[in-house]
């Protein structure tokens, strides 16, 4: 259970940052209020993931799937750079995050 309160935290770190570019680019009070949502959902599910895994762990899974998510949201939303390299490394970071599954 706590492995997929871990997942949900980190889609909503995603979904609170695709929020974040879209209030940034629109300033409409809805993306507040969902930028505002997405993260203060996402610590929770994390915190309860935290009561199961370890911190170190849970905290690399966390921003991986955020940092991986974000850029791909980027990518696929809001045309940023489809670059090989981008992916090359998003990929890096996916993988190290199921490395630590695997050990832990």
């Amino acid at each position: 259970m706590a492995w997929v309160a871990l997942i949900i935290a980190g889609l909503l770190e995603v979904f609170g940052v695709a929020m974040m570019n879209k209030w940034h680019k629109d300033h409409n009070w809805k993306a507040i209020v969902f930028l505002v949502l997405g993260f203060g959902l996402s610590l929770f599910f994390l915190s309860f993931a935290m009561k199961t895994l370890p911190m170190g762990t849970a905290y690399a899974i966390w921003t991986g799937i955020g940092a991986s998510g974000g850029a791909l949201v980027g990518m696929i939303f809001f045309g940023e750079s489809k670059d090989w390299k981008r992916i090359v490394f998003i990929t890096m970071v996916l993988s190290a995050a199921v490395g630590l599954k695997l050990i832990s």
